[in-house]
This record gives structure tokens, sequence and C-alpha cells, in this order.
């Protein structure tokens, strides 16, 4: 880890410790393990529930400030990054270091003790994969960095049902494969908007790397596999037609926007396709919940 200069340490608040966290992340992360629970066949005490989705919210926070710990050095290069509360000196190093080491073990160890074996170790991996392998390791050294370490982010679907389950099939499979699908053109788009701060940090992303064109061309190959992976579950006879419909017309909308990102020279674009991937990822999880509780033939 490179030697780091830090701001002196100003006063902290309550504020500063749960941006720490990334609560953003921590919302979709969430989202997605509620989903990845509610479609499991078995049943589950709601306690247990709230429990295990706790966990995972605690756990996925702890490996957002271990992040924000290792890579002080470059978010106070980056725009997009420099008001975290590391490169403001609004907490120390060793403080955030400590913080995320107690939320992760603790978060993982409840998680054994209140849910099962299966749930925790998932969250652990998620947690190492996200920190050691991500951070760590690739992010600094391979412009396929978000390609790799996006299996993390992917991992909470898996934790979900496992806690109902305290075992896996292939469904939460499938859905950690949709999610591990999605990131890559998530983060491209963004990167595309954001290269020059990448570029200020050394972080070897893919427009950086292999170009603008060629990222544009990955995002909309990833975006196509993504789409026909979409349409197992139904292969599979795990889910029906109200899913079926919300995949294909969400799918065709993604595919328009990577294809008009591809054909665009407005750099800006980019944050236009970044913003509707988290909306096409919050209605395809949600469809899949209304089809299975079959909300739909209320109306």
């Amino acid at each position: 880890m490179p030697l780091v200069i830090t701001a002196p340490q100003l006063e902290s608040s309550a504020g500063d410790y749960w941006r720490l966290l990334k609560p953003r992340v921590m919302s979709l992360v969430v989202f997605t393990g509620c989903v990845g629970l509610l479609m499991a066949p078995g049943d589950i005490h709601p306690f247990i529930a709230f429990a295990a989705i706790l966990c995972l919210a605690v756990g996925c926070g702890a490996a957002g400030a271990l992040n924000m710990w290792y890579e002080r050095d470059i978010d106070a290069k980056m725009e997009r990054t420099k008001e975290r509360p590391l490169p403001q000196g609004k907490i120390q190093s060793g403080e955030a270091l400590g913080f995320g080491l107690i939320l992760g073990i603790g978060s993982i160890v409840v998680m054994y003790t209140l849910v099962n074996f299966w749930a925790a170790f998932y969250l652990m991996v998620a947690i190492l994969f996200y920190v050691i392998i991500y951070t760590i390791w690739l992010k600094r050294l391979t412009a396929q960095n978000i390609v790799i370490g996006g299996a993390a982010g992917a991992l909470p679907p898996v934790i979900g049902w496992a806690a109902v389950m305290n075992e896996t099939s292939l469904f939460p499979w499938i859905l950690f494969g949709i999610i591990f699908l999605w990131t890559p053109p998530h983060f491209w788009a963004l990167a595309l908007y954001r290269h020059q701060d990448y570029q200020k940090a050394n972080i070897p992303m893919l427009p950086l790397v292999s170009g603008i064109e060629k990222t544009k061309t990955q995002i909309l190959i990833y975006i196509l596999l993504m789409f026909f992976l979409t349409f197992y579950p139904i292969y599979q006879g795990d889910l029906g037609v109200f899913y079926c419909l919300s995949a294909f017309v969400l799918g065709v909308l993604f595919l328009y926007f990577g294809i008009k990102l591809k054909f665009s020279q407005d750099p800006k674009y980019g944050l236009t396709v970044f913003f509707y991937s988290i909306i096409y990822l919050f209605l395809l999880f949600t469809s899949m919940i209304i089809d299975k509780m079959e909300i739909y033939e209320i109306f």
C-alpha cells in the first residue's frame, strides 16, 4: 500500500461513519438479498429473516469501510470520492480499519449463530472476495477488475436463499449470474463518464486500457449475455409470464441504451446507462417477487 499523507484529524460524526458503509451500495445488496430470501421455497421465522438481512447489510457495510480504508490514497485524487470521510480527515485510517473489521467479523459470527452455516459462509466469502481479491489485488492490477470482483456483489441472493434453505440450488446461482453479468456494463458506463478521474488515480479501468470504443462494445456484449440469461428461470419453470414480459421489456430497453451508447459521441451518455442499469436491476428482481407471489392477479 502506498504511503499516504492524511488530512489533519477533524471532528467526525455519526454521518461520517454511515458514509463509510457505502449506504447506496448497501441498499442494492440488501434488496437483492431479500429477493433471494423471498424466492426460496422453504419457511423462515421472521426474526431469523430479519437477522439474516441485517447481517448481510452490516457485512456489506464492513466491506465498504475496508474498501475505503485501503483506497484512501486514490479516493483523495478523484472528484467522485474526494469528499469521503477518510480523504477529508474526518475519520483516521486506523479507525476505519478497526470499524470495518469489527463489523465484518461480527456480521459473520452473528449470521452463523442466529441463522445457519451456509449463509455465514457465503457472507464471509463475499466480504473477503470484495476486500482481498477485488480491492487489494485486482483493482490496481487489471482492467478486468470489475468483472472478476463483481462476484462479491453478486452473492447476496445466494446468501438470502441459504438463510432459508441452509443450502443452495441452481436458481439462486442464476440470480448470481444475472448480477455478475450486469456489473461490468453498470460500472463501465460510469467509467466512460468518469474516465479522467480513474486516469488521475492510475486505476486501469477498461476505457483507459482498451479505449472508449472497445469499452462500449464490451458493455453491449455483457448486456446481451445478461438478457439471454434472464430467460433461463422461465425455461426451468421457476418463473412465469409476468416475469417473462418484464424481463423482455426491461432487457430490450437495456439493449437500446447499450446500442445508443455504442454510437453516441456524448461522454455524458454513459451516466444515463449507469442510472438505467440500477433501475433495470431493481425492476427485474421486483418482477420476480411479483411473479412468485402472483400479486398481479389482484388487479
